[in-house]
C-alpha cells in the first residue's frame, strides 16, 4: 500500500490554490483584451509590452547564466548606475514598440528624451523597464511598469511635450512583477485585474478579475533611513505608527519594505497597506524620489481603481499637470483611510 503521506491521489487537497477563476476554462490575457480593450490599438500595444515581459522573465530566471547580473558601467538620465538588465530590458521594449504601428512614441525612465516611433500611431507608451534593479543581483523581486496615453497629433512626429498629460488621461497602466512567478497587474477600464504567466503555455492567465484594497491597514512601507530629511508631518506620522498601541493610534503597525516600488505596490493590491516615498530635503534639486510619468501615475491609476488613494501627501497625483517627462514627485498611496490620514496631517500642519 502506498504511503499516504506522499500519495497525492489520496490527499487531493494537499495543494491549496486560492484563485477560484482557474478551472476548466481559463481566461487568457488575449481573451480579456479582446473583450475589454477600448480599441484594437490599445489591445495590440499592451500585447507588445507583455510579450517583452515574457522575454525579461526568462532572462531573470537564467540570472548569472545569461550574463545579466552586475553593473553596466553607465548612468541613466537620473544619474543612477545602470545594471546590465536595465539596458537590455529598455532596448527590448524600445525595439518592440518602435515596430508597433499603433505606437507614436516611447518614453523611458532610462533615456533623456522620448523616442518617436510611428507618426500615424494613436498611442504613446511610457515605461520603467526594470523597477528595483538593485534587487537583481540578490535574486529579489523586480518589475516593469508601463503607462499608455493618447496621442493627439497623428501624422506628425511625437515630441517630449506630447507626453505632458495628467495621469487621469491614461488609457491603460500596469506592471509586470518578476518574482517566484511572473504576475501582470493591469487596468484598462474601471477596475484592476491580475494575470499569472503560465510557464508551460507562456500564456498570461486571469487569476483575479476585480482587485480591491481594504480602506484600513496596519502595514506600511517607507525607507526610514531618510527620517531626518522628512517634513515634520511625515515624521509625526511615522512616530505615531512606531508608538503603536501605546500611542495616539492605539494599535500596532508592521513595516514591510521591498526596496522596489513594484513589489510594495503588488503587496498592497494583494492585502492592503500604505507605501510612501515622501518629500525630503536630502537632495535640494529633487522634489521627490519617484518619477511622475513612469512610476507615480501608472501605480496611482492602479491603486485608485482598486479602491485606494494616491497623493503627493496633499494633492491627488493623477491631477498633477506634468512639466517634464522626468519630473519627480513625493508619493503616498495605498489603503484610502491611511492615505487620507497622512493628507490631514500635512494640511493641518501647513495651516498652523
Amino acid at each position: 500500500m502506498p504511503n499516504a503521506a506522499y500519495d497525492l491521489t489520496l490527499r487531493p487537497s494537499i495543494f491549496y490554490f486560492p484563485y477560484p477563476l482557474l478551472g476548466s476554462f481559463m481566461t487568457t490575457l488575449a481573451d480579456y483584451l479582446n473583450q475589454h480593450a477600448s480599441s484594437p490599438a490599445l489591445n495590440d500595444v499592451i500585447t507588445t509590452v507583455t510579450n517583452v515581459g515574457k522575454t525579461i522573465s526568462q532572462l531573470l530566471r537564467k540570472g548569472a547564466l545569461a550574463d545579466i547580473l552586475g553593473e553596466a558601467g553607465n548612468q541613466n538620465v537620473q544619474g543612477e548606475d545602470q545594471k546590465k538588465l536595465d539596458i537590455l530590458a529598455n532596448d527590448l521594449l524600445l525595439d518592440a514598440l518602435a515596430k508597433n504601428t499603433h505606437c507614436a512614441g516611447v518614453a523611458s525612465e532610462e533615456l533623456d528624451d522620448a523616442t518617436p516611433a510611428n507618426d500615424d500611431g494613436s498611442l504613446l507608451v511610457l515605461f520603467d523597464p526594470l523597477d528595483g534593479s538593485s534587487n537583481i543581483d540578490i535574486n529579489m523581486a523586480v518589475g516593469t511598469i508601463f503607462s499608455v496615453l493618447p496621442y493627439e497629433r497623428q501624422g506628425q512626429t511625437s515630441e517630449n511635450s506630447d507626453y505632458l498629460q495628467a495621469g487621469n488621461k491614461q488609457l491603460a497602466a500596469g506592471y509586470l512583477l518578476y518574482g517566484t512567478s511572473t504576475v501582470l497587474a493591469l487596468t484598462i477600464a474601471d477596475k484592476v485585474v491580475m494575470f499569472s504567466l503560465d510557464p508551460e503555455t507562456e500564456d498570461y492567465v486571469l487569476i483575479e478579475d476585480n482587485v480591491q484594497i481594504d480602506a484600513d491597514t496596519s502595514e506600511y512601507a517607507i525607507n526610514s533611513s531618510n527620517y531626518r530629511y522628512w517634513r515634520a508631518p511625515m515624521q509625526q506620522y511615522i512616530d505615531e505608527l512606531i508608538a503603536g498601541e501605546t500611542g495616539v493610534r492605539g494599535r500596532d503597525f508592521n513595516t514591510r519594505w521591498v526596496a522596489a516600488m513594484v513589489g510594495d505596490v503588488h503587496r498592497i493590491l494583494c492585502r492592503g497597506g500604505l507605501f510612501t516615498y515622501p518629500f525630503d530635503t536630502k537632495y535640494a534639486h529633487k522634489a521627490g524620489k519617484l518619477r511622475l510619468m513612469y512610476e507615480a501615475n501608472p501605480m496611482s491609476l492602479l491603486i485608485e481603481r482598486a479602491g485606494g488613494g494616491a497623493t503627493d501627501a496633499v494633492n491627488r497625483i493623477l491631477d498633477i499637470e506634468p512639466t517634464d517627462i522626468h519630473q519627480r514627485v513625493p508619493v503616498v498611496l495605498g489603503s484610502k483611510n491611511e492615505v487620507n490620514y497622512v493628507r490631514d496631517l500635512h494640511v493641518n500642519y501647513s495651516e498652523q
